[in-house]
């Protein structure tokens, strides 16, 4: 496979470092793209190691705001009536979540998660006795389940936790040295009357190697908290996403009855910054081994055999990066990929191809006689905000170009009911793109900048500014409400750990 090179005569080092210069202490927004969910032809094999949504941000739950919270889902789309076996882990993958606290791109501490299925009764599950043969259900449950009372379940699901210092491989691996469960998903009422206590009584407290302080972690099924106009965007964006030409609409919302598998880790952000300025980039992954042969007998133990060196197979930070930017022939690499390695990437960030789509699909329904799509090239302005972060707000003490989630420890957490979805760019200098919440609204935010917002004004310290990565003829819809009428915000969800809602149960569709 080519490897993919900038512009001729474009060094991708001179211009971050040249764009950063230009940012100075600015607040703006990042350009993100809405939520990755099967975003590359390899990854739709595997289900169960498909990264979705990645969230990172100072804990706002009230007397945790010394702690960030990590949130990485998987197996996204989720049916909540999807049985009778439901939405396990794979216990041959590793998922892992890994931090870089310096700005090299490389990960200094990685969080890996590893997962086991296990039947009780020696291995048979629940057995009955049918005239004198004992016979194993063919279900994971004979009865009602709660917390503190499993006794009914056939099949019990856990995950254990290694601590990994340096590289994700060969570095210093140190067990947490406890076994987690992971709950049943939200299968219905009449298995688990009251699934939030069964689910919630499943998180428990951790001390994590390397923190003084206890942290917290929970595994389990959620309502996905992502809000997007999935199938319409899709579908060549059937709807002109402009406000006043589409109603604002938790209708429009496509993943409104989905749930999704979350990691929700809470770590001591003492324990995460290491010798750097305090901002911190992450991004989740998992891996599979590298050789499967397909058992021709196949138990449960053992439906194929697994061997070979960790392979990574997905990858997610910032979201839908894989879906629009990153070209067709490319996507499997990129989720194969390490951060270190974006400069392969950046011709998709400095000449992007998703605004000349929006061009093509929609010059004529807002009227406008020539090209909508911005033509500042190399998009310096994309370089800056997509993978570099903001100098004096998330960019850390070394600068490398990749593709990460940066977060700074050191601004204060916004209390749930005051944040704003818009983050940065609605002065709310606790969310995206420093960090992202579970409420902050990134498709708004990231069709605005593609097209080209930050050519136009934006508003410094109160005083409408150029930034200078370009004017405002460069981007002629660059100052057009652009938004995909799929609204979400902070108090939508949960103000404490885990954060995301209840999944919704699989007999009625509903949640909280």
């Amino acid at each position: 496979m080519a490897i993919l090179t900038a512009p001729k005569g474009f060094s991708f080092t001179k211009a971050i470092l040249t764009t950063s210069a230009l940012m100075g202490a600015t607040l703006l927004t990042a350009p993100s793209w809405a939520s990755s969910h099967r975003e590359a032809p390899a990854i739709t094999e595997k289900p169960k190691v498909d990264a979705s949504d990645f969230y990172m941000f100072r804990s706002y739950e009230q007397g945790r705001e010394n702690y960030v919270t990590f949130i990485a889902n998987y197996q996204p789309l989720q049916d909540a009536y999807g049985g009778p076996n439901y939405f396990t882990m794979d216990p041959d993958a590793l998922y892992e979540i890994h931090v870089d606290n310096d700005g090299d791109a490389i990960e200094d501490i990685t969080y890996s998660f590893q997962f086991d299925n296990n039947l009780v009764n020696g291995g048979n599950g629940v057995t009955l006795d049918i005239d004198g043969k004992t016979l194993p259900i063919p279900l994971r449950f004979v009865g009602p389940i709660g917390a503190g009372d499993t006794a009914n379940l056939a099949e019990t699901e856990s995950y254990t936790i290694d601590v990994v210092t340096g590289d994700r491989r060969s570095g210093t691996r140190t067990p947490v040295g406890l076994t987690f469960t992971k709950p049943l998903d939200n299968v219905g009422s009449k298995t688990i009357p009251d699934y939030e206590a069964y689910a919630l009584s499943n998180s428990a407290n951790v001390t994590l190697p390397g923190c003084d302080t206890p942290g917290r972690v929970f595994v389990g099924q959620r309502k996905d908290a992502f809000a997007v106009n999935l199938g319409r965007i899709f579908d060549l964006v059937n709807l002109v996403p402009l406000e006043g030409s589409i109603e604002q609409s938790d209708d429009n919302n496509e993943l409104a009855d989905k749930n999704v598998t979350s990691i929700a880790l809470e770590v001591p952000i003492s324990c995460l910054v290491g010798d750097g300025n305090g901002v911190i980039g992450a991004w989740t992954t998992a891996s599979l081994p590298q050789a499967q042969i397909l058992d021709p007998i196949p138990n449960y133990e053992q439906p194929a055999l697994q061997g070979g060196a960790y392979v990574q197979v997905s990858r997610l930070s910032a979201p839908l990066v894989n879906e629009v930017v990153i070209g067709l022939p490319f996507k499997d690499l990129f989720n194969g990929s390490e951060p270190k390695d974006d400069a392969q990437a950046a011709d998709f960030v400095t000449n992007p191809t998703f605004p000349a789509l929006i061009d093509i699909l929609f010059r004529d329904a807002l009227g406008a006689e020539d090209n909508i799509a911005p033509s500042n090239f190399p998009r310096t302005d994309l370089v800056a905000a997509f993978l570099t972060g903001v100098e004096g707000v998330n960019q850390q003490s070394i600068v490398t170009g990749s593709e990460m989630m940066r977060l700074n420890t050191g601004i204060a957490p916004t209390p749930r009911s005051e944040q704003s979805n818009l983050g940065v760019a609605g002065n709310d200098l606790a969310g995206f793109p420093n960090g992202r919440r579970p409420g902050d609204d990134v498709v708004d935010i990231a069709l605005r900048v593609v097209m080209g917002a930050l050519c136009h004004d934006i508003p410094v310290n109160g005083v409408p500014t150029n930034l200078g990565f370009c004017e405002p003829e460069d981007a002629p819809v660059g100052d057009q409400p652009f938004t995909d009428g799929a609204p979400v915000k902070a108090t939508d969800l949960r103000g404490s750990f885990p954060y995301l809602n209840t999944p919704l149960a699989g007999d009625a569709g509903t949640g909280n």
